[in-house]
């Protein structure tokens, strides 16, 4: 008896219909994470762009506030997440008391803690893709050994056996493997992709920041913060004013 796709369908048992469905879902699940990671990359890319074309000026002008400000006005870029949440934080360091800490040191730290959210986000979703990848064949692999257990088991209760009266189970449990098959193989490639592109992000982001503490390193006690045209001292331009308040009080 010849059988086509959809006579196998109809005449699988409710676990490899269950089987079939969750492969179905996995499927889809993997396509919508891969389809979301592309737009996430290139929309980042795009606005990346725009982003460190007004952040050069802004730094090369010393303007901080205005670079903070520009990064909490862009949304979906990474770069901006990382450069605005780094000066940020050092300019309210700049400005507390001095402790043994300096604020470039203190923002090398915040750098790190950021950059560990932002790698987080560039990669969210895709521990889905290597689930499936993983899991996807071995799910399909539990469908063909059921489907192979329920038609022997047939063979069993009639007392009949032959190629003919198992050739139908068969071949319906061998297409739950071939399905796992066909969503597990696009979800490794897709996740092997991404990666690609997520080191990539990820390499740019890691030159970036290490430009960014070249500069604030560059600035120096002698070289302070900006803000919309007021200067902002540094660390130990604050601790020489408090001694200075200290020898001659007011």
């Amino acid at each position: 008896m010849n059988f086509n796709l959809r006579d196998i369908y109809n005449h699988m048992g409710v676990f490899a219909l269950g089987i079939a469905w969750t492969l179905i879902l996995f499927a889809v699940a993997s396509l919508a994470v891969f389809f979301e990671r592309l737009f996430v990359f290139f929309r980042s890319r795009a606005i990346s762009k725009r982003f460190a074309s007004r952040a050069g000026p802004l730094l090369t002008q010393h303007q901080h506030e205005a670079l903070v400000q520009e990064a909490e006005a862009t949304q979906g870029s990474h770069l901006a997440m990382l450069l605005g949440g780094g000066m940020k934080h050092f300019l309210a360091k700049s400005r507390a008391p001095a402790g043994k800490l300096g604020p470039v040191e203190l923002t090398r730290r915040e750098l790190v803690r950021i950059n560990e959210r932002v790698s987080a986000d560039v990669r969210r979703g895709m521990s889905v893709l290597a689930t499936v990848g993983s899991v996807a064949p071995f799910v399909g692999l539990l469908g063909t050994v059921v489907g192979i257990i329920e038609a022997f088991s047939g063979i069993a209760k009639e007392g009949s056996g032959g190629l003919g009266a198992v050739s139908a189970g068969i071949a319906e449990a061998l297409v739950v493997t071939a399905l796992g098959l066909l969503v597990a193989i696009p979800a490794v490639l897709m996740f092997n992709f991404l990666s690609t592109r997520a080191d990539s992000l990820q390499l740019s982001l890691d030159a970036a920041r290490s430009e960014f503490m070249d500069y604030l390193e560059d600035l120096g006690p002698q070289k302070p913060a900006v803000t919309n045209g007021a200067a902002v001292a540094t660390g130990p331009e604050l601790a020489a004013r408090k001694e200075s308040r200290d020898v001659h009080p007011a």
